[in-house]
């Protein structure tokens, strides 16, 4: 497994989740993994193959919701030429290649009645024909499945089938959401953040402020993990500063500075900007123009410590716009090379 998928945390919830998974791997049985969205059930999933005896067997996996009902079985268990309309060559499917390995069946709850049955075979007695074929083919295959829908409630509905659920429920491995984890909020945002510094070519990750640290912590993480990544990745790099702490949280994109988006207002009139003094003798326009723009960018740069991304929000400019500005006047200050140790 790389280390840019293991699992973070060190939360007691976590934890016990983790070593259900340690105890469940060299176990030979199927395995149900639900949790929400973003929990890393493909991650458990993983955990339980490497720890496994099957470690250096196929490990593959399959979403079944993003697979259309008709292209599901043949993904799965293969196909015979003349199957069906275009099926010029015979299909391996997932279950055969994952033979003496394991297989990952992710969304199990999208599957439709039918194909739960030929699944359930499979999995009962390890056999299955490929679709539009008559020789039964044996497999070793074992099955992790995860859903983050109410099996059981769907069985008891009739909406999935009861002794299918029963074949994979051996155990179950309930992964905890995020806002049961908290404590494994600031190690996962930090991982995540030095990630994103390496993307963009920073030497270090200067850390989150205390306010910002403090709002990664009261965000109740409807997302999980997968919202956390993207919600510090976006952070880091608005923020645009490799120097200083990252103070700003940017948690919804979509949140727009102008309350009336989408609707025809009125423009709020521009704040007062410092009127340029009348030169007492005549010069060039174009000259006193750029003396002006400049001093507005230098008391903006004075009004904001320097900080470059506070400046281009406080002058209604997006940070590459004053980039090009402090260029042209060459205001930018250029870094000091560290000596080598």
């Amino acid at each position: 497994m790389r280390d840019s998928e293991r699992i973070i945390g060190n939360s007691a919830t976590l934890t016990q989740a983790l070593d259900q998974v340690s105890r469940l791997a060299p176990i030979q049985r199927p395995v149900l993994v639900i949790g929400e969205r973003g929990t890393g059930k493909e991650l458990a999933a993983e955990r339980l193959h490497f720890l496994s005896t099957r470690w250096d067997g196929p490990f593959l996996k399959v979403n079944c919701a993003a697979i259309a009902e008709n292209l599901l079985e043949s993904e799965l268990f293969g196909h015979e030429p003349g199957a069906f309309t275009g099926a010029s060559r015979t299909h391996r499917g997932r279950f055969e290649r994952a033979d003496g390995g394991t297989l990952f069946l992710d969304e199990l709850g999208t599957m439709s009645m039918g194909l739960q049955e030929k699944l359930l075979r499979a999995i009962e007695y390890g056999e299955f024909e490929r679709l539009g074929g008559q020789t039964t083919i044996q497999v070793d295959v074992r099955v992790i499945a995860a859903t983050n829908a109410n099996l059981k409630r769907m069985a008891a509905e009739g909406h999935f089938r009861e002794d299918l659920l029963d074949r994979l429920s051996f155990d179950v491995v309930h992964l905890p959401p995020l806002r049961h984890r908290l404590s494994d909020v600031p190690e996962l945002a930090h991982h995540f953040a030095v990630q994103m510094c390496s993307e963009l070519g920073w030497d270090l990750f200067q850390g989150f402020t205390d306010s910002a640290a403090r709002q990664l912590l009261e965000y109740p993480w409807p997302g999980n993990v997968r919202e956390l990544k993207n919600v510090v990745e976006r952070s880091v790099s608005r923020w645009g500063n490799p120097e200083k702490p990252v103070a700003t949280v940017v948690i919804d994109p979509f949140d727009s500075p102008y309350e009336d988006w989408g609707t025809v207002s009125r423009p709020e009139p521009a704040a007062a900007l410092p009127q340029p003094s009348a030169p007492a003798t005549p010069v060039r326009f174009a000259r006193a123009v750029a003396d002006y723009e400049k001093r507005l960018l230098r008391d903006a740069l004075d009004a904001n410590d320097q900080h470059q991304g506070d400046t281009a929000r406080a002058l209604g400019l997006s940070y590459d716009q004053l980039r090009g500005l402090l260029r042209k006047h060459k205001l930018l200050k250029r870094r000091r090379k560290t000596a080598a140790a």
